[in-house]
């Protein structure tokens, strides 16, 4: 049953991660309004951040790459913890998105966290 919901979970994230990847291309907008001001080369960092989550979460749901793309997603998520607190905790990129500040703060940022775990398990390879 375990290993049942964790291959779930394994390709659930996987097509999340490649969904995600693919709106960093689709919804510019959308990710560029939530980038730290004090960040460099925004829409480059946002088609990047894009293309790492479309190979992560595709390498995730193949056996042999599981664990690095595992690990890869933990340093992505890491990467990008920054733009979730700018969101958390600035007005104009609440607004811009349509999101609330206890969305932003008390949701989106443990939620960040929830990922992180989930990526951590997906570390120690389906046996």
């Amino acid at each position: 049953m375990k290993k049942n919901i964790k291959r779930a979970s394994i390709y659930l994230m996987g097509f999340w991660y490649i969904y995600i990847g693919i709106r960093h291309f689709v919804d510019v907008d959308f990710f560029l309004s939530i980038m730290p001001p004090y960040l460099p080369f925004h829409l480059e960092l946002v088609y990047l951040s894009g293309l790492i989550e479309i190979i992560l979460g595709s390498l995730l749901m193949i056996k042999r790459f599981q664990t690095y793309a595992a690990w890869g997603i933990i340093a992505l998520l890491i990467a990008v913890y920054p733009a979730n607190i700018y969101l958390a905790f600035n007005e104009a990129p609440q607004q811009a998105i349509n999101v609330s500040s206890f969305l932003a703060s008390w949701v989106r940022l443990p939620l960040q966290l929830v990922f992180l775990g989930i990526a951590y398990w997906h570390t120690k390879p389906l046996k």
